[in-house]
């Protein structure tokens, strides 16, 4: 994905995904709370024009935007003041297009206005972000769409390089070597988890690997490692579904918690044991 510039200052990136559901259904999943948080991260949205979307980035992270246009089922277009220190506001523009065959097209824009191309990192690093999730939100649509979800997302700081921090997540959960369509089950003295691969890759600094749960609830399991900054991180995300998935979620979470702390301590933790 490409930063495009245009004479005026714009630097802008695009990205799309064609997703099953009508536009009202696709509507609900991209553009409010309870939607965006089954497939996405926390997220609290006032449904109207001037309203806030307030998104839970996790570890006390807070990322929030004003919504400068809002109109159902097709668009939204969000404004925030910036992704990072020193930079400016960016817009986010969400269109809903429907297609033939119960499909719909998610488009999503995201721009600022900048005379140097200094901070613009932050707006080309979406090429890596939104494909993931987007694949979330196709089975969210697919299969579980309308349902209330109960998420756990963890991330643990790992030392050495990517591949070798996907290399202990992966043989921690016995997920090493998976393809589509493979049952999977977490290993012995993980928290049990177990459903069928969807999608696995590897590259560009990054693994992901994506499963459709039967246990602990009906769900999805995003599991992966990436380089943030220089620094290897390794991150497992579940999203569970409906009454069942709520509760999973509530029981789960101190269990992933503590199972990840383990594999990846953090410095404090270590010096603290010492």
């Amino acid at each position: 994905m490409a930063v495009n510039k245009e004479a005026n200052g714009r630097r802008w990136v695009q990205s799309e995904v064609e997703v099953p559901g009508t536009p009202e259904q696709v509507w609900q999943a991209i553009a409010t709370g309870q939607g965006i948080s089954a497939w996405f991260s926390p997220t609290e949205v006032e449904e109207r024009a001037g309203g806030k979307m307030v998104f839970d980035m996790g570890s006390g992270m807070d990322s929030t935007a004003t919504i400068k246009e809002w109109d159902p089922p097709r668009r939204l277009l969000a404004e925030d003041q910036g992704w990072a220190p020193g930079m400016p506001p960016v817009a986010s523009e969400w269109t809903v297009e429907a297609r033939e065959g119960g499909k719909c097209l998610v488009r999503v824009v995201h721009s600022l206005f900048a005379s140097t191309d200094d901070l613009v990192n932050q707006l080309a690093g979406t090429e890596t972000g939104w494909p993931g999730f987007f694949r979330i939100l196709r089975l969210y649509l697919a299969h579980f769409a309308g349902q209330a979800c109960g998420a756990i997302q963890i991330v643990g700081t790992a030392t050495g390089t990517e591949p070798e921090a996907w290399k202990k997540l992966s043989e921690g959960l016995a997920a090493s070597g998976l393809e589509p369509g493979q049952k999977w089950a977490a290993g012995a003295g993980a928290p049990q988890v177990a459903g069928t691969v969807e999608f696995a890759t590897e590259g560009k600094g990054q693994h992901i690997l994506l499963v459709r749960l039967d246990q602990p609830a009906p769900g999805t399991a995003c599991i992966g490692s990436f380089a943030c900054g220089g620094t290897a991180m390794a991150q497992v995300s579940l999203y569970l579904y409906g009454d069942a998935g709520l509760a999973a979620a509530k029981r789960e979470k101190p269990l992933w918690e503590q199972w990840m702390s383990e594999q990846f301590p953090q410095p404090q933790a270590a010096a603290g044991s010492a």
